[in-house]
Parts: C-alpha cells; structure tokens; sequence
C-alpha cells in the first residue's frame, strides 16, 4: 500500500507547480488585443486603422508595435504595468504630445520611435524616466520647430538620436551636451539658419564628427542667403569671423568723433546754402526794381 501511495504523493507538489506555473503564465500573458498578432513578447498592432491604443496588453509585452495607425493621444500611466518592454513603435500617427510619466513604468525601453508624427515642440524632461534608451526617432516630424533645452534629460545611455526632416532652424547646444553616450546624429532635412547663433553648435558638431556619425552632408544652411545650401559642417570658425568683431575705446571715440565733424559739417552747410540763396533772393529783387 505503501508503495502505491508514494508515486501519487511525489507527483503532488508537481501538479501543485504546474497548476501555479500555468496560473501565473494566464496572468502574464493578459489574452492578445482584439486586431493584434502575438508572437512570444511582441505585439503587433500596426496598420490596423486604430485611433486610439489597445486598452491591455499581455504583461510580458517587450515588443510594441503601433505604428501606421490613426492614433493621436495616449492615455497617463500606460506604459506602468509593462516593465518587460524593450521597444516601442509609434511611427506614422497622430502624436502631436506625449503625457507626463509616460516612461515611468518602462525602466528597461530602448528604442522609441516617433518619426511621421505631429509633434511641434519636444518638451522639457519629455523622456526622463526612459533613463535606458539607446535610440530615439523623432524624425519626419515636418512641424517640429523647437527642441527644449532641457528635452532630453536623464537620457545618459542614448547612443543614436534622429531629428532629420523637421522644421528645426535652431538647436540648443545644451540639449545635446547632456547625451555623453551619443554616438549618431542625424539633422538632414531640416531648414537650418546658420547665423551667429548656431556657432557654438556647429564647433560641438565638428569636435564630435571623428566619434559621432552623422548624415552632415545632408544638413545644409537654408538661411542666410550667403551660405544658402552650404552643409553645416563646411562652415569654418572663420564663416562666423564677423560674428567677434568688437569695437575698442578708440573705434568708439572715431565714430563719435567722425558723427560730430559731419554733424558740425551738415549745419555749416546748411548756414551757406541759407545765406546763398538769401543773397540770390536780393539780387534778383534788386534786379527787378531797375527794370522798373
């Protein structure tokens, strides 16, 4: 009896695991949203029409692809119970914003890609919990005109960024010095305005050209129309020469001193043109009473 007993008694604690095993599995996995595939931890939700994004997803997701949609806002908090998530699609919608805290949950995100969107501005602190990104797509955005100074802070292990084909003209050089690990920039496409402005960006560029790819011969000048078309990184410190000229206490005292003789000349002639044509106005008075 004993032996009978003993082979039922061990394989106990073996269905007890599985049953839990398979419990947790039913839990982790969350069912596939409806107009999604699911294979293994990525979802693909693309092309499917959707506007806004699938309510749940399975909890293990590390692959999100929601791109080629309709969708135009994604709702606080969405990405917090999806730790596993690893990259996240979100090409070609309707983002014109991304809300606050977004990233909070998504420790272990490293690639994001947000290019074909609406987006006019990348905010302050946009992607600060996303403290693991390696690539950040923020390309094909064409209304894209500003980047905050302080958009991509927290992002120290970042490795590739795309702002290629926006509206940029301008870029603040402190957003981009707080990205030590950066060693791809793209910025083609875009209407640069190389004035005195965007030399210290240009200096950054060009000392991080040998270690950081770049697409710089697609990054051209679009104003101003001296350098119209010109790649950024063939300006040259001395494009932007005329940007240091600074004036001395001599310059200063020449011009002051040249402003008062030509003032001082202006009134003298204007004294002789006055008593000139004074003395014409006599004259030809004096001329008609002779006649007379």
């Amino acid at each position: 009896g004993v032996r009978r007993r003993l082979p039922a008694m061990l394989l106990g604690p073996w269905l007890v695991a599985a049953a839990a095993a398979a419990a947790v599995a039913a839990g982790a996995g969350g069912g596939c949203p409806v107009l999604c595939t699911c294979r293994g931890q990525a979802v693909d939700c693309s092309g499917q029409r959707l506007f806004s994004v699938p309510p749940e997803l399975p909890l293990d997701t590390g692959n999100l692809s929601l791109a080629h949609n309709r969708i135009a806002s994604i709702p606080p908090g969405y990405l917090a119970c999806y730790g596993q998530l690893r990259a996240l699609d979100l090409r070609n919608n309707s983002l014109a914003a991304l809300p606050a805290g977004l990233f909070l949950g998504a420790r272990r995100l490293a690639h994001l890609d947000l290019s074909y969107n609406n987006f006019s501005l990348v905010a302050a602190d946009m992607f600060l919990e996303a403290s693991g990104l390696l690539r950040l797509d923020l390309s094909h955005n064409p209304g894209l005109r500003r980047v905050h100074p302080q958009a991509f802070r927290g992002l120290a292990q970042l490795r590739e960024l795309d702002l290629s084909y926006g509206g940029l003209s301008a870029i603040s050089l402190d957003a981009l010095e707080g990205l030590p690990g950066l060693v791809g920039l793209r910025l083609g496409g875009n209407p640069w305005v190389c004035s005195c402005a965007m030399e210290p960006f240009l200096k950054w560029l060009r000392g991080r050209i040998q270690r950081c790819a770049s697409d710089s011969q697609l990054a051209e000048c679009r104003a101003p129309p001296e350098v119209a078309g010109a790649p950024l990184l063939s300006l040259t410190e001395e494009s932007f020469q005329a940007c240091h000229l600074t004036l001395t206490l001599d310059d200063y005292l020449f011009i002051a001193f040249v402003g008062f003789v030509v003032s001082i000349a202006s009134v003298a002639t204007n004294f002789l043109l006055g008593i000139t044509a004074n003395c014409c106005h006599r004259w030809s008075k004096a001329s008609e009473d002779e006649d007379v």
